[in-house]
């Protein structure tokens, strides 16, 4: 039996999706999450990527959304090896640190790291005591490459998440280049991690990885970032910007071959699309029961359900 293609959207509140997709009335972030989980299966949470998730907030996650409702998380900044604000570290842990002339911090000690893990981990426990914790995305920046130093750091991060679902992308090419592409899954494979299948701009840049259609684990996972190569590394864009693509539906027919393979190959298998902006809405589709968007539609949602409609009238089964 294939694993039905789970398909949602990477964050329920992005500005593109509180202006053109919830309806008019639905205005208050409880409102948002319940909507949002009446119609799509699962949800990453990409917020928490910027600031440690508050244990109070992630339980209203929990009690928003319904049995069986599948949460990933986007890990903290810091457990990625990105540099960090000080000021969105916890305080006592602002002392511990050094943080660089533009208020950065970069390289902590690893106690602190460590500890970041922690206070992460337990931040979750509403939705792991749910069973509505699939996985932690572990987005990696592009400085991060194959060499020894990083295997050792995948090993180490994969300890500290003590049991929870570790997902992998990689943002520099080398990684899935011809030569170290098979030692790359092989290792995933091996310390039990899912690896992230991207769609991407096509081009050489080295933070550009090319798609790789492959399991590492029982958990396939697609994230979908659009097309647009002229905003990918242009400085100062917002991710709004960076990801300003909306998928044509011919687009998402090159995905039913590898989705149903990626079905058939997991327990698990999703799709999340992180193209975070608007298009014009003309002639875009629209959820059941939805009027037809007047001027402009939210790219992630739009071609979640375009996606969905494409792989249903495949035949491979959807959620």
């Amino acid at each position: 039996m294939s694993a039905p293609i789970q398909i949602g959207t990477c964050s329920w509140a992005d500005e593109s999706l509180t202006k053109y997709w919830y309806p008019r009335g639905v205005r208050s972030a409880e409102e948002r999450l319940r909507y949002y989980a009446s119609h799509f299966s699962t949800v990453e949470v990409d917020s928490t990527y910027y600031r440690l998730p508050d244990p109070d907030v992630v339980a209203r996650w929990d009690e928003r959304t319904p049995p069986g409702f599948a949460f990933h998380i986007k890990a903290f900044g810091m457990m990625t090896r990105h540099p960090v604000k000080l000021e969105v570290l916890p305080a006592d842990l602002q002392g511990a640190v050094a943080a660089d002339e533009r208020g950065r911090v970069d390289r902590p000690p690893r106690e602190v790291r460590a500890e970041v893990f922690a206070r992460f981990r337990a931040a979750l426990e509403p939705l792991r005591a749910a069973g509505k914790l699939r996985g932690v995305l572990m987005q990696f920046p592009s400085y991060i490459v194959p060499r020894a130093a990083s295997f050792e750091y995948l090993e180490w991060a994969s300890e500290q998440l003590d049991g929870d679902p570790m997902l992998v992308e990689f943002r520099h090419r080398d990684w899935l280049d011809d030569e170290h592409r098979a030692e790359t899954l092989a290792f995933l494979e091996g310390l039990g991690a899912s690896f992230v299948v991207t769609d991407s701009p096509r081009t050489e840049a080295k933070n550009l990885v090319p798609t790789v259609v492959a399991t590492t684990s029982p958990t396939a996972y697609v994230r979908f970032h659009g097309r647009n190569a002229g905003t990918w590394n242009v400085r100062g864009r917002s991710a709004a910007e960076r990801f300003d693509y909306l998928y044509a539906p011919e687009e998402l027919v090159e995905w039913v071959g590898p989705l149903r393979e990626l079905g058939e190959a997991a327990e698990e298998a999703y799709a999340f699309f992180n193209n975070n902006g608007r298009s014009p809405g003309a002639g875009a589709p629209t959820l059941e029961g939805m009027e037809p968007p007047e001027e402009w539609v939210a790219q992630a949602a739009t071609n979640a359900v375009m996606l969905r409609g494409v792989l249903e009238g495949e035949g491979v089964p959807v959620v």
